[in-house]
Protein backbone atom coordinates (compact mmCIF):
# COMPACT_ATOMS: atom_id res chain seq x y z
CA UNK A 1 0.00 0.00 0.00
CA UNK A 2 1.44 3.44 -0.78
CA UNK A 3 1.73 6.60 1.12
CA UNK A 4 -1.36 8.51 -0.17
CA UNK A 5 -3.66 5.33 0.27
CA UNK A 6 -2.07 4.61 3.94
CA UNK A 7 -3.84 8.17 4.77
CA UNK A 8 -6.91 7.43 2.76
CA UNK A 9 -7.62 4.66 4.78
CA UNK A 10 -6.57 6.05 7.91
CA UNK A 11 -8.77 8.87 6.92
CA UNK A 12 -12.21 6.80 6.02
CA UNK A 13 -14.06 7.00 8.93
CA UNK A 14 -13.50 11.17 9.21
CA UNK A 15 -14.29 10.98 5.03
CA UNK A 16 -17.47 8.84 5.71
CA UNK A 17 -18.43 10.50 8.89
CA UNK A 18 -17.87 14.32 7.96
CA UNK A 19 -17.33 14.72 4.06
CA UNK A 20 -19.44 12.15 2.91
CA UNK A 21 -22.17 13.58 4.61
CA UNK A 22 -21.69 16.92 3.76
CA UNK A 23 -21.33 15.97 0.04
CA UNK A 24 -24.92 14.32 0.46
CA UNK A 25 -26.12 17.32 2.04
CA UNK A 26 -25.19 19.48 -0.49
CA UNK A 27 -26.78 17.06 -3.04
CA UNK A 28 -29.95 17.82 -1.13
CA UNK A 29 -29.55 21.65 -2.57
CA UNK A 30 -30.78 23.35 -5.60
CA UNK A 31 -29.90 26.32 -5.01
CA UNK A 32 -26.94 27.91 -2.60
CA UNK A 33 -28.52 30.13 0.15
CA UNK A 34 -28.02 30.84 3.87
CA UNK A 35 -29.81 27.35 5.33
CA UNK A 36 -27.34 25.43 3.17
CA UNK A 37 -24.12 27.59 5.09
CA UNK A 38 -26.08 26.45 8.48
CA UNK A 39 -26.21 23.28 7.49
CA UNK A 40 -22.67 22.51 6.49
CA UNK A 41 -21.26 24.81 9.92
CA UNK A 42 -23.56 22.59 11.85
CA UNK A 43 -21.89 19.36 10.55
CA UNK A 44 -18.46 20.57 10.56
CA UNK A 45 -18.80 21.27 14.33
CA UNK A 46 -20.14 18.11 14.89
CA UNK A 47 -16.87 17.02 13.17
CA UNK A 48 -14.71 18.25 15.96
CA UNK A 49 -13.71 21.19 13.68
CA UNK A 50 -14.40 23.61 16.36
CA UNK A 51 -16.89 26.78 16.31
CA UNK A 52 -14.49 29.22 15.47
CA UNK A 53 -12.69 27.37 12.84
CA UNK A 54 -15.93 26.23 11.36
CA UNK A 55 -17.71 29.75 11.23
CA UNK A 56 -14.37 30.73 9.44
CA UNK A 57 -14.66 28.28 7.04
CA UNK A 58 -18.30 29.43 5.83
CA UNK A 59 -17.54 32.68 6.13
CA UNK A 60 -14.46 32.59 3.45
CA UNK A 61 -16.76 30.17 1.50
CA UNK A 62 -19.34 32.63 1.13
CA UNK A 63 -16.56 34.78 -0.04
CA UNK A 64 -15.87 32.96 -2.64
CA UNK A 65 -19.11 32.10 -3.84
CA UNK A 66 -20.15 36.04 -3.97
CA UNK A 67 -16.67 36.61 -6.13
CA UNK A 68 -17.12 33.73 -8.83
CA UNK A 69 -20.78 34.00 -9.21
CA UNK A 70 -21.14 30.40 -8.02
CA UNK A 71 -24.78 29.60 -7.82
CA UNK A 72 -24.92 25.51 -8.19
CA UNK A 73 -24.37 23.54 -5.03
CA UNK A 74 -22.51 20.95 -6.30
CA UNK A 75 -19.48 23.23 -6.36
CA UNK A 76 -19.42 24.14 -2.74
CA UNK A 77 -17.42 20.37 -2.17
CA UNK A 78 -14.75 21.74 -4.06
CA UNK A 79 -14.48 25.23 -2.76
CA UNK A 80 -14.70 23.57 0.70
CA UNK A 81 -11.51 21.60 -0.09
CA UNK A 82 -9.73 24.26 -1.95
CA UNK A 83 -10.34 26.35 1.87
CA UNK A 84 -9.24 23.79 3.85
CA UNK A 85 -6.20 22.90 2.13
CA UNK A 86 -4.77 26.68 2.14
CA UNK A 87 -6.03 26.68 5.96
CA UNK A 88 -3.71 23.59 6.52
CA UNK A 89 -1.19 25.49 4.67
CA UNK A 90 1.94 26.97 6.38
CA UNK A 91 3.51 24.59 8.65
CA UNK A 92 7.36 23.91 9.08
CA UNK A 93 8.69 20.37 8.25
CA UNK A 94 10.98 18.83 11.50
CA UNK A 95 14.09 21.57 11.78
CA UNK A 96 16.83 18.78 11.83
CA UNK A 97 19.88 20.52 10.39
CA UNK A 98 22.44 20.13 13.02
CA UNK A 99 23.97 17.06 14.08
CA UNK A 100 22.77 16.03 16.51
CA UNK A 101 19.45 17.28 16.23
CA UNK A 102 16.97 17.07 19.52
CA UNK A 103 13.43 15.73 19.30
CA UNK A 104 11.93 15.71 23.13
CA UNK A 105 8.54 14.04 22.88
CA UNK A 106 5.68 15.17 25.77
CA UNK A 107 2.27 14.48 26.48
CA UNK A 108 -0.37 13.13 28.68
CA UNK A 109 -0.59 9.09 29.23
CA UNK A 110 -1.70 6.84 27.23
CA UNK A 111 -1.80 9.54 24.03
CA UNK A 112 0.94 6.70 22.57
CA UNK A 113 4.49 8.97 23.02
CA UNK A 114 6.35 5.36 22.98
CA UNK A 115 5.11 4.23 20.13
CA UNK A 116 5.57 7.43 18.51
CA UNK A 117 9.29 7.25 19.16
CA UNK A 118 9.53 4.21 17.84
CA UNK A 119 8.00 4.56 14.71
CA UNK A 120 9.55 7.83 14.15
CA UNK A 121 12.98 6.48 14.66
CA UNK A 122 12.10 3.45 12.45
CA UNK A 123 11.94 6.11 9.69
CA UNK A 124 15.14 8.10 10.82
CA UNK A 125 17.25 5.38 9.81
CA UNK A 126 15.80 4.11 6.96
CA UNK A 127 16.41 7.66 5.85
CA UNK A 128 19.75 6.81 6.89
CA UNK A 129 20.34 8.81 9.80
CA UNK A 130 21.57 7.65 13.59
CA UNK A 131 18.79 7.36 15.90
CA UNK A 132 19.19 7.55 19.78
CA UNK A 133 17.13 7.20 21.81
CA UNK A 134 17.01 8.49 25.55
CA UNK A 135 14.25 6.72 27.85
CA UNK A 136 13.49 9.01 29.76
CA UNK A 137 10.11 8.31 31.12
CA UNK A 138 11.57 6.68 33.97
CA UNK A 139 8.12 6.76 35.97
CA UNK A 140 5.75 4.51 34.47
CA UNK A 141 5.92 0.75 34.98
CA UNK A 142 7.39 -1.20 31.62
CA UNK A 143 8.53 2.05 29.68
CA UNK A 144 11.98 1.46 29.40
CA UNK A 145 11.41 -1.98 28.41
CA UNK A 146 8.93 -0.82 25.75
CA UNK A 147 11.43 1.76 24.13
CA UNK A 148 13.74 -1.14 24.43
CA UNK A 149 11.98 -3.23 21.55
CA UNK A 150 11.18 -0.33 19.85
CA UNK A 151 14.73 0.62 19.84
CA UNK A 152 15.94 -3.26 18.59
CA UNK A 153 13.02 -3.49 16.01
CA UNK A 154 14.09 -0.06 14.28
CA UNK A 155 17.84 -0.31 15.05
CA UNK A 156 18.05 2.48 16.88
CA UNK A 157 21.08 3.35 20.13
CA UNK A 158 18.96 3.64 23.27
CA UNK A 159 20.10 4.82 26.84
CA UNK A 160 18.44 3.84 29.69
CA UNK A 161 18.97 3.81 33.15
CA UNK A 162 16.91 1.92 36.23
CA UNK A 163 13.42 2.72 36.75
CA UNK A 164 13.22 5.55 39.36
CA UNK A 165 15.88 7.52 38.05
CA UNK A 166 16.91 11.19 36.90
CA UNK A 167 15.50 11.99 33.41
CA UNK A 168 17.45 14.59 33.35
CA UNK A 169 20.28 12.12 33.88
CA UNK A 170 19.14 9.91 31.03
CA UNK A 171 19.01 12.82 28.91
CA UNK A 172 22.77 14.02 29.45
CA UNK A 173 23.79 10.75 28.96
CA UNK A 174 21.90 10.55 26.31
CA UNK A 175 23.89 13.49 24.68
CA UNK A 176 27.31 12.10 25.82
CA UNK A 177 26.61 9.09 23.64
CA UNK A 178 25.12 10.81 20.77
CA UNK A 179 28.19 12.91 20.67
CA UNK A 180 30.54 10.11 20.95
CA UNK A 181 28.73 8.12 18.23
CA UNK A 182 27.80 10.60 15.94
CA UNK A 183 24.37 10.33 16.12
CA UNK A 184 22.21 12.73 13.67
CA UNK A 185 19.04 12.70 16.27
CA UNK A 186 18.48 12.22 19.64
CA UNK A 187 14.93 11.36 20.75
CA UNK A 188 13.73 11.79 24.48
CA UNK A 189 10.80 9.80 25.74
CA UNK A 190 9.67 11.79 28.98
CA UNK A 191 7.03 10.66 31.57
CA UNK A 192 3.29 11.28 30.75
CA UNK A 193 2.73 15.16 32.22
CA UNK A 194 -0.17 17.56 32.95
CA UNK A 195 -0.07 20.65 32.35
CA UNK A 196 -0.99 21.68 35.82
CA UNK A 197 1.12 19.31 37.89
CA UNK A 198 4.18 21.35 38.81
CA UNK A 199 6.72 18.98 39.97
CA UNK A 200 6.25 17.46 36.59
CA UNK A 201 6.48 20.87 34.24
CA UNK A 202 9.61 21.54 36.85
CA UNK A 203 11.47 17.97 35.40
CA UNK A 204 10.78 19.27 32.36
CA UNK A 205 12.42 22.48 32.49
CA UNK A 206 15.55 20.62 33.54
CA UNK A 207 15.43 18.40 30.67
CA UNK A 208 15.22 21.95 28.31
CA UNK A 209 18.10 23.33 30.74
CA UNK A 210 20.51 19.81 29.80
CA UNK A 211 19.56 20.22 26.19
CA UNK A 212 20.33 24.19 26.29
CA UNK A 213 23.52 23.51 28.14
CA UNK A 214 25.18 20.54 26.27
CA UNK A 215 23.74 21.09 22.59
CA UNK A 216 23.62 25.39 22.93
CA UNK A 217 23.33 25.43 19.04
CA UNK A 218 21.62 22.57 18.28
CA UNK A 219 17.91 22.36 16.24
CA UNK A 220 15.45 21.31 18.97
CA UNK A 221 11.60 20.49 18.27
CA UNK A 222 9.62 20.16 21.41
CA UNK A 223 6.58 17.71 19.95
CA UNK A 224 3.13 16.88 21.75
CA UNK A 225 1.92 13.62 21.04
CA UNK A 226 -2.44 14.13 20.85
CA UNK A 227 -4.92 10.99 20.86
CA UNK A 228 -7.14 11.97 18.16
CA UNK A 229 -10.43 10.62 19.65
CA UNK A 230 -10.22 12.62 22.38
CA UNK A 231 -11.52 15.53 19.85
CA UNK A 232 -11.64 19.08 21.12
CA UNK A 233 -10.12 17.90 24.20
CA UNK A 234 -6.82 17.61 21.86
CA UNK A 235 -7.35 21.14 21.50
CA UNK A 236 -7.54 21.91 24.52
CA UNK A 237 -4.31 20.24 25.56
CA UNK A 238 -2.34 21.82 22.97
CA UNK A 239 -3.46 24.67 24.46
CA UNK A 240 -1.67 24.23 27.60
CA UNK A 241 0.86 22.91 26.85
CA UNK A 242 1.63 25.58 24.00
CA UNK A 243 1.99 27.97 27.39
CA UNK A 244 3.25 25.53 29.50
CA UNK A 245 6.15 23.95 27.60
CA UNK A 246 6.81 25.34 24.59
CA UNK A 247 5.43 23.01 22.12
CA UNK A 248 6.91 23.31 18.61
CA UNK A 249 4.62 20.54 16.77
CA UNK A 250 1.64 18.02 16.97
CA UNK A 251 1.93 14.47 16.04
CA UNK A 252 -1.68 13.02 16.15
CA UNK A 253 -2.36 9.57 17.03
CA UNK A 254 -5.23 6.87 16.06
CA UNK A 255 -6.53 8.76 13.31
CA UNK A 256 -7.40 5.29 11.68
CA UNK A 257 -9.65 4.61 14.72
CA UNK A 258 -11.79 8.08 14.99
CA UNK A 259 -14.40 9.82 12.91
CA UNK A 260 -12.84 13.17 14.53
CA UNK A 261 -9.78 13.64 12.44
CA UNK A 262 -11.53 17.60 11.74
CA UNK A 263 -9.56 18.69 14.98
CA UNK A 264 -6.56 18.95 13.04
CA UNK A 265 -8.12 22.04 11.56
CA UNK A 266 -8.70 23.33 14.94
CA UNK A 267 -5.71 22.75 16.20
CA UNK A 268 -4.06 24.77 12.82
CA UNK A 269 -6.33 27.84 12.83
CA UNK A 270 -7.05 28.36 15.93
CA UNK A 271 -3.44 27.48 17.95
CA UNK A 272 -1.32 28.58 14.92
CA UNK A 273 0.51 25.03 15.64
CA UNK A 274 1.56 22.87 12.89
CA UNK A 275 1.12 19.02 12.90
CA UNK A 276 4.15 17.43 11.95
CA UNK A 277 2.97 13.84 11.79
CA UNK A 278 0.03 11.90 11.76
CA UNK A 279 -0.61 8.01 13.15
CA UNK A 280 -3.49 6.49 10.68
CA UNK A 281 -1.96 2.59 11.78
CA UNK A 282 -0.43 0.16 14.33
CA UNK A 283 2.07 -0.81 11.39
CA UNK A 284 5.34 0.47 12.08
CA UNK A 285 5.06 2.57 8.42
CA UNK A 286 1.81 4.07 9.50
CA UNK A 287 3.66 7.15 11.41
CA UNK A 288 3.56 9.48 8.09
CA UNK A 289 4.62 13.21 7.68
CA UNK A 290 1.40 15.56 7.79
CA UNK A 291 1.59 16.98 4.44
CA UNK A 292 -1.73 19.47 3.90
CA UNK A 293 -2.46 18.54 0.06
CA UNK A 294 -2.34 14.76 1.00
CA UNK A 295 -4.47 15.28 4.10
CA UNK A 296 -7.14 17.30 2.39
CA UNK A 297 -7.27 14.81 -0.44
CA UNK A 298 -7.71 12.09 1.57
CA UNK A 299 -10.41 13.72 3.67
CA UNK A 300 -12.40 14.70 0.36
CA UNK A 301 -11.60 11.43 -1.58
CA UNK A 302 -10.33 13.76 -4.31
CA UNK A 303 -9.76 10.73 -6.17
CA UNK A 304 -13.01 9.08 -5.99
CA UNK A 305 -15.08 12.47 -7.02
CA UNK A 306 -17.66 12.59 -10.45
CA UNK A 307 -15.97 13.70 -13.35
CA UNK A 308 -19.09 15.54 -14.26
CA UNK A 309 -18.73 17.90 -11.60
CA UNK A 310 -18.81 21.45 -13.77
CA UNK A 311 -16.23 23.67 -12.96
CA UNK A 312 -16.61 27.65 -12.91
CA UNK A 313 -15.66 28.17 -16.06
CA UNK A 314 -18.59 26.00 -17.59
CA UNK A 315 -21.07 27.59 -14.87
CA UNK A 316 -20.23 30.58 -17.13
CA UNK A 317 -20.06 29.59 -20.80
CA UNK A 318 -23.60 30.06 -22.56
CA UNK A 319 -23.34 27.39 -25.97
CA UNK A 320 -23.52 29.56 -29.58
CA UNK A 321 -26.12 28.76 -31.82
CA UNK A 322 -24.59 27.19 -35.14
CA UNK A 323 -26.70 25.46 -38.10
CA UNK A 324 -22.98 23.34 -38.33
CA UNK A 325 -22.56 19.76 -36.93
CA UNK A 326 -21.45 20.19 -33.42
CA UNK A 327 -18.14 18.79 -33.05
CA UNK A 328 -17.14 16.00 -30.04
CA UNK A 329 -17.58 17.85 -26.76
CA UNK A 330 -13.80 18.34 -25.38
CA UNK A 331 -13.66 16.38 -22.02
CA UNK A 332 -13.40 19.90 -19.25
CA UNK A 333 -12.00 18.77 -15.45
CA UNK A 334 -13.33 18.86 -12.91
CA UNK A 335 -13.48 21.37 -9.91
CA UNK A 336 -11.26 19.52 -8.07
CA UNK A 337 -8.55 19.10 -10.57
CA UNK A 338 -8.46 22.29 -11.51
CA UNK A 339 -8.00 23.05 -7.73
CA UNK A 340 -5.22 20.25 -7.32
CA UNK A 341 -3.31 21.57 -10.60
CA UNK A 342 -3.50 24.95 -9.10
CA UNK A 343 -1.58 23.85 -5.37
CA UNK A 344 0.51 21.49 -7.51
CA UNK A 345 1.65 24.20 -9.77
CA UNK A 346 1.78 27.26 -6.84
CA UNK A 347 4.39 23.84 -5.13
CA UNK A 348 6.32 23.35 -8.01
CA UNK A 349 7.21 27.79 -8.54
CA UNK A 350 8.18 27.92 -4.78
CA UNK A 351 10.23 24.73 -5.44
CA UNK A 352 11.81 26.00 -8.22
CA UNK A 353 12.28 29.13 -6.54
CA UNK A 354 14.19 27.75 -3.87
CA UNK A 355 16.05 25.77 -6.27
CA UNK A 356 17.54 28.12 -7.77
CA UNK A 357 18.24 30.75 -4.32
CA UNK A 358 20.24 27.91 -3.42
CA UNK A 359 22.20 27.26 -6.26
CA UNK A 360 23.14 31.03 -7.23
CA UNK A 361 26.49 31.75 -7.08
CA UNK A 362 28.20 33.57 -3.63
CA UNK A 363 29.01 37.50 -4.80
CA UNK A 364 32.68 38.19 -4.74
CA UNK A 365 34.47 40.92 -3.31
CA UNK A 366 34.86 42.71 -6.14
CA UNK A 367 31.38 42.70 -6.60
Amino acid sequence: MGIFDRIREGLRKTRDAIFGRIDQMLKSFTKIDEELFEELEELLVMGDVGIETSEKICDELRKRVKQRGITDPSMIYGLLAEVITEMLQGGQALQMNTKPSVILVIGVNGVGKTTTIGKMAARFVKEGKRVTLAAADTFRAAAIDQLQIWADRAGADIIKQNEGSDPAAVVFDAISSAKARGSDVIIADTAGRLHNKRHLMAELEKINRIINRELPDADKEVLLVLDATTGQNAVNQTKEFKTAAGITGIVLTKLDGTAKGGVVLAIREELNVPVKFIGVGEQIDDLQPFVPEDFARALFGADELEEEVPTIEQMSEQPEETDTPAEPEKKEPSEMEVIWAQIDAEAAADAAAQAEQATAPEPTAEE
